[in-house]
């Protein structure tokens, strides 16, 4: 590896003194919420030259869903643009419009199904989050790359504002043009330091990949994830968590509000464990008695009483049904040894070749995928039938490339060491 790294990327404040970054250099724009002033900022986003830096605002912890209630792009040439996508639902024009150029976003998984959803789907792009973490950096959030790289600060006080509040106050907005301000500028310095250090290839690769992506699945049994249920211990307890998460999911599509601003998870367990025989045992759990959910009482209740009616054989089990993929790792000892030992082999190789090339283990190889792989290896254990598996299992070729040999001749050592 070649070239400078984040350890000579950021000598320290005496030698760059952070400047704060407070305003927009060309004013804070007017809100784009008509179709005539999202048509105008179009054709201006479209005139404009090199990538567009883009940033979408969502008010997760308030709204149900993750849907965009403010998208920020600026370009050379054209300046920033902030649309609001309650008023302008269908970014499909900006989408045609800007179809040959490079999106530039910070974690961009967070944002590309937001802005799907709106009809903006980039063709090329560059993440400086997937970037500031090929390049080792140990921290990669956006105002930390920033003050890192470009030795400016960039406030990030209302990173988790409820950006559905209408009219969106003009501090918001101003944070909000801010975000989209330098990213051009840091992804030019990311990319320089990839090429430096060999590693611009690999985040291409990085990058078509989450282009390429579709929405996830959804979770079997999103209602095991309830915060605090392994404070329930029994299954009739589990049919009490299900039925109240249910309901509560029911309740919080409708009325657009995140779910934990309907009941929180806290209520829910507590229920599960206290079995309350009525509507003033269960007003009087904390968490049931606040207006939001006092308002749907009868709907906790009836929950309950379903709960209760189900027969012991459709009552969940208490862990999660078996999946396509192999169990917690934490259980390999216990049920397979060998699969164990070769955990431990192939993440110790993957950890030290990370290492060598300055990145987490994570970004090398994809967890699940070393779990995997450990776990069913090849029928022959052979780098080529390894990098088979591994791009089955979604590596892209620059991360089979790195480890496909070094993890064949790691299996084959645990299989040598069995066979003795």
């Amino acid at each position: 590896m070649t070239g400078s790294g984040p350890a000579d990327a950021d000598p320290g404040p005496a030698e760059h003194p952070v400047e704060p970054l407070l305003e927009p250099r060309d004013g804070l724009p007017p809100l784009v919420d008509t179709a005539r002033a999202l048509e105008t900022a179009t054709a201006a986003l479209a005139a404009g030259t090199g990538p567009v830096a883009v940033d979408a605002e969502r008010a997760s912890g308030f709204r149900y869903g993750h849907r965009a209630f403010l998208v920020q792009l600026r370009r050379q040439g054209a300046g920033t643009v902030l649309i609001d996508p309650v008023a302008c639902t269908d970014l499909s024009g900006l989408d045609r419009a800007l179809a040959g150029t490079e999106a530039v976003l910070h974690a961009a998984s967070q944002d590309l199904p937001c802005l799907a959803d709106l009809g903006y789907r980039p063709r090329q792009l560059f993440d400086t989050e997937v970037a500031g973490r090929l390049l080792g950096y140990p921290r990669v959030g956006l105002a930390t790359l920033v003050e890192t790289i470009l030795h400016l600060g960039l406030e990030k006080s209302h990173s988790a504002a409820d950006w559905s509040t209408r009219p969106l106050p003009q501090d918001w907005l101003l944070y909000a043009a801010l975000d989209v301000e330098v990213l051009v500028e840091l992804r030019d310095q990311l990319a320089a330091q990839l090429t430096e250090q060999g590693k611009l290839e690999w985040a291409r690769q990085e990058f078509a990949a989450a282009l390429a992506a579709g929405p996830p699945p959804p979770r079997a049994d999103p209602w095991r994830r309830t915060s605090g249920i392994h404070r329930v211990r029994n299954r009739r307890g589990l049919a009490v968590v299900r039925e109240l998460w249910q309901e509560r999911d029911k309740i919080a599509r409708r009325r657009d509000l995140s779910p934990t601003k309907v009941l929180p998870d806290a209520a829910i367990v507590e229920a599960a464990r206290l079995m309350p025989a009525g509507v003033d045992e269960l007003a009087a759990i904390a968490g049931f008695s606040g207006r939001s959910a006092r308002r749907h009482l009868p709907e906790w209740q009836r929950a309950l009483a379903r709960a209760r009616a189900l027969p012991d054989r459709a009552l969940p089990t208490a862990s999660a049904p078996p999946g396509d993929g192999p169990p917690p790792a934490h259980r390999w000892q216990e049920r397979d040894p060998e699969a164990a030992r070769r955990l431990t082999a192939v993440r110790a190789v993957v950890a030290a070749l990370a290492d060598s090339h300055t990145m987490p283990a994570e970004n090398l190889l994809q967890p699940d995928a070393v779990r995997r792989l450990a776990w069913q290896p090849p029928p022959a254990v052979t780098p080529a039938a390894i990098a088979a598996e591994l791009a089955g299992y979604g590596a892209r070729p620059w991360q089979i490339e790195l480890t496909s040999v070094p993890i064949a001749r790691a299996l084959l050592r645990i299989e040598e060491k069995g066979d003795e």
